[in-house]
């Protein structure tokens, strides 16, 4: 069953113009090309990555985040009680007015100190900053080394100026040793991110990130099988181009340096829009959809790369709705820049007014009435004759 269905997987039809197949792929002459099997070689890379992450996030990260001077919330932890943890837990975090009725009969608790355990209970699951500082400088220092390394392997490829080199020769393409590690290395960094993602700072469009690593690895994996690896290194230097801008102005500003961070911001939001709304859709995937059709006739992994391509560009789109909102609030009203897609700690207001009210009452005691701040004064004082 598993060798008709590979063997139904792997038909030619499906993965090359007509006339061409696996045979032309067979290395020969001395040349090398891409191989299936070649992609497994990214698993142990995956797992080096993520213990390079831990060495790199204790020993780099951490005295980093220190010296840019990194400041933790003190984040008050709840008193245990088991009926609101079960809730919390099991039903919601986030529980209706009704509810909250319903839990102060059987805890005995007031329905703002019901509602105070659940605001400080959501933080104490918020992830610190000082995690927040560490994942950002490691993404960083990888897609900056990735962006550096990839400009390297194509600075002098013809394909870099002009990209209709990309086909030409397709799919007889030798396989190079610096496309053979960017390739390796950008799969198995990618796959570490899907490994971790269930430890990772969870974000709004976590959805989307999902679906953006996925539907990467597939298109990495996929372009490697069938050779379509100059188009492969394109785009993976394309969306290097711009990301470790946006992981250093995440530093700066979960460091408090708020001007470093909005400006770098401003610059990445146009290396972004320009790469990833102008460059992508009308330089490569013009170049991936529209071109190779004047050469061969189209067949399925031509429709199925190029399909892969516009979930990518989709995501671009939904990201530079929240970048453009982002930059156009500072530019317009100077406000900081943050990052909509985190969530931040619910203050506890009540608190501070019990804290007052409490205070206050001291002062009562102790000086009797309060007014503004000032004793107010007893002047009705009874005549004696």
């Amino acid at each position: 069953m598993l060798s008709e269905l590979s063997e139904w997987f792997w038909q030619e039809r499906l993965w090359f113009p007509e006339g061409l197949g696996w045979a032309d792929l067979e290395d020969r002459d001395g040349r090398v090309y891409a191989k299936a099997h070649d992609l497994w070689v990214a698993l142990p890379i995956a797992l080096v990555f993520l213990i390079i992450r831990q060495i790199f996030e204790r020993t780099v990260a951490t005295p980093l985040a220190s010296l840019l001077g990194v400041k933790e919330t003190v984040r008050l932890k709840v008193p245990h009680n088991t009926t609101l943890e079960s809730y919390y837990c099991n039903i919601t975090k986030n529980p209706t007015q009704s509810s909250i009725a319903s839990l102060c009969k059987q805890t005995g608790y007031s329905e703002r100190q019901v509602q105070r355990w659940f605001r400080r209970r959501r933080n104490q699951d918020r992830p610190s900053l000082l995690k927040k500082f560490r994942e950002a400088s490691w993404r960083f220092t990888f897609y900056l080394l990735a962006f550096i390394a990839g400009l390297a392997a194509l600075i002098d490829k013809p394909w870099l100026y002009d990209l209709k080199e990309m086909w030409q020769g397709f799919p007889v393409l030798t396989l190079l040793p610096s496309q053979y590690w960017y390739y390796m290395i950008e799969l198995g960094f990618y796959g570490s991110l899907l490994f971790s993602v269930a430890s990772d700072v969870k974000r709004k469009d976590f959805k989307e990130q999902i679906v953006h690593h996925l539907a990467t690895i597939l298109l990495i994996s996929f372009s490697w099988c069938v050779n379509y690896i100059r188009a492969g290194t394109l785009i993976m230097l394309v969306h290097d181009s711009s990301d470790y801008l946006l992981e250093s102005a995440k530093m700066f500003n979960y460091a408090g340096w708020r001007n470093a961070c909005n400006y770098i911001f401003i610059v990445f939001a146009a290396i972004f829009i320009i790469t990833r709304l102008v460059i992508f859709p009308f330089w490569i995937i013009y170049c991936t959809w529209v071109y190779p059709v004047t050469v061969y006739e189209p067949f399925f992994g031509y429709y199925f790369f190029n399909g892969l391509l516009m979930t990518l560009q989709c995501l671009h789109i939904f990201w530079a709705v929240l970048i453009i909102r982002i930059a156009v609030r500072f530019l317009t009203n100077n406000e900081k820049v943050d990052d909509e897609r985190s969530d931040k700690d619910e203050t506890d207001e009540s608190e501070e007014e019990e804290e007052r009210e409490a205070e206050d009452k001291k002062d009562m005691k102790k000086n009797g009435p309060v007014q503004n701040g000032h004793t107010v004064h007893n002047n009705n004082h009874s005549k004696t004759e």
